[in-house]
């Protein structure tokens, strides 16, 4: 397997910023990591090692990238406007400076994931940007800023909290023709500490039914968790899905 190591400076956020590729062909899956995480979690919880097999048959292709969340959704005691506006620069970082330095042709899109604090990312990325991302893989994730942000509004905040910039977005909105072109995969369980999760999860499955919008929105059993054991196994099921849809067959 090829792997990479990055660190170069944003200019966006005003520091050296890191990120890790595995891989060099195939789907191009932009991961985010999951809250306060980093961006070797995804290799030290093994999700790089479940994904081997489609990695080294030149199936897909990870960008790990590195999260501020400290900085930002986890400084509660923080300056409120600062945290969100801290985040808007990461915003810009992605969007204006990571995804062209690892994009391979001009148009290339990406599937977006992550697990927990990485799939409410995940979702915020591919919702505010559908034009850069054809796939939306969140496994447990968080889906309204609201959580980290109570009793505090603010215009930032809401550009960052998909169910309510989607639940007011016009129904002329060309994004909504683009959000029924993609693919969006929503996973949740239905065990320890996935109640947030799983009541996030159902607003938003609502939500995509009331706008027509097509969705596979995966409610597993009581008995899994918010665990990272459980994020491998889904991990692997849906991307087998994914490449089978395009065709790539049985893989693993």
């Amino acid at each position: 397997m090829n792997i990479q190591y990055v660190k170069a400076y944003s200019q966006a956020l005003g520091r050296d910023m890191e990120y890790k590729t595995y891989g060099t062909e195939g789907q191009a899956v932009l991961v985010f990591p999951s809250q306060d995480g980093r961006f070797f979690d995804y290799q030290d919880f093994d999700m790089v090692g479940v994904l081997s097999g489609f990695i080294d048959r030149g199936l897909i292709r990870l960008i790990c990238v590195d999260s501020i969340d400290r900085e930002t959704w986890s400084l509660s005691q923080g300056d409120q406007h600062q945290r969100i506006q801290r985040h808007e620069q990461w915003y810009h970082y992605i969007v204006g400076e990571l995804i062209p330095q690892v994009r391979r042709y001009p148009d290339e899109t990406f599937i977006a994931t992550g697990c927990s604090m990485g799939g409410y990312h995940a979702a915020n990325f591919f919702f505010r940007r559908p034009d850069l991302f054809h796939t939306l893989l969140s496994l447990s994730g968080l889906y309204y800023a609201g959580y980290f942000f109570p009793n505090y509004t603010d215009p930032l905040v809401y550009d960052n909290s998909p169910y309510d910039f989607l639940h007011n977005m016009p129904d002329d909105h060309p994004y909504w023709n683009l959000y029924r072109q993609r693919r969006i995969i929503l996973c949740v369980g239905q065990g320890a500490w996935e109640d947030e999760l799983l009541e996030s999860t159902r607003q938003l499955d609502a939500l995509l039914h009331e706008k027509n919008v097509p969705a596979w929105v995966d409610y597993w059993g009581h008995d899994v968790a918010h665990d990272w054991a459980w994020w491998r196994r889904q991990v692997v099921y849906f991307m087998r899905h994914l490449l089978e849809e395009h065709s790539y067959g049985y893989i693993i």
